[in-house]
C-alpha cells in the first residue's frame, strides 16, 4: 500500500502545475498539499492503477487534492457501501471534492437515489447540499434510479434553501430547482407558481433567483 501511493506521489509530482496551485489556495481551495494537477490528468493517472477499496480509504484519509480526488475514482463501485457513502458524506472538505466524490461515484451507486432521499431530507446543511448536487448529476445523466425518488419532498426543501445566504447551498437548490423546469419533471408548475411571486422583488438575489427559472422555461418551451 504504502509504495502504491509513493508512485502515486511521484506521478503527482510529474504532472504538478504550481501556478494552478498557488491561485487555489488563493481562491480558499486550502489543502495541506496540492498540486495543481487539473483533473482529466488525474483521470488519467487513475487509469494507471487497479481499483482498489483499501487504497481508496487511504486516499481519502489523506488532506491532499489530488489524492482526494483520486479515491472517488479507484473505490470499487460494489464495495462502496450505504455506510461508507454517509460517512464520506460528512467528510467532504469543500465544494470541488463534493463535486468530484458525485461525479465520479455517488452517482453510479445503485442507491445513489436512496442518498439522495435522505440527504436532502437532513438538517445538516452540508449535507443537504450534497444531496442537491447528487440529485442534480443524476438528472443530468439520465440515471435509472430517478424513477424511484419522489421529486416533491425534494422540491420543497429546495424552494427554501434557494433562499439561504449560504451561497452554496442557495446555488446547489436553485440548481434542482432549474434542471426540475427545464426537464418539466413532476412539480415544475408549482415552481414556477412560487417563484413567480418573485417577479416583482426589489432583492437582487430574489430577482436572479426569477430570471434564472424564468430562463429554463423559455428553454422547455
Amino acid at each position: 500500500m504504502k509504495e502504491l501511493i509513493r508512485n502515486i506521489r511521484t506521478d503527482l509530482r510529474l504532472a504538478m502545475n504550481g501556478i494552478v496551485s498557488s491561485s487555489m489556495r488563493d481562491k480558499g481551495m486550502d489543502y495541506k498539499l496540492n498540486f495543481g494537477v487539473d483533473v482529466p490528468r488525474i483521470k488519467g493517472i487513475a487509469a494507471k492503477y487497479e481499483p482498489n477499496a483499501n487504497l481508496a480509504k487511504e486516499l481519502w484519509r489523506l488532506d491532499v487534492r489530488e489524492l482526494k480526488i483520486l479515491s472517488t475514482m479507484l473505490y470499487p463501485l460494489d464495495e462502496f457501501k450505504e455506510k461508507n457513502a454517509n460517512e464520506w458524506a460528512n467528510e467532504i472538505p469543500n465544494q470541488e471534492i463534493r463535486e468530484n466524490l458525485c461525479r465520479n461515484l455517488l452517482q453510479e451507486l445503485s442507491y445513489a437515489d436512496e442518498l439522495v432521499q435522505k440527504w436532502v431530507e437532513d438538517s445538516n446543511e452540508s449535507l443537504r447540499l450534497t444531496g442537491y448536487w447528487l440529485y442534480v448529476r443524476l438528472m443530468m445523466i439520465e440515471a435509472d434510479v430517478l424513477e424511484r425518488i419522489k421529486t416533491m419532498p425534494i422540491i420543497e426543501k429546495a424552494l427554501v434553501d434557494v433562499h439561504s445566504e449560504d451561497n452554496l447551498l442557495s446555488t446547489a437548490a436553485l440548481n434542482v430547482l432549474k434542471q426540475v423546469v427545464r426537464r418539466n419533471y413532476e412539480g415544475a408548475d408549482m415552481v414556477m407558481s412560487q417563484i413567480g411571486k418573485l417577479a416583482t422583488s426589489v432583492n437582487p438575489k430574489e430577482k436572479e433567483i426569477y430570471d434564472n427559472l424564468q430562463f429554463e422555461l423559455k428553454i422547455r418551451s
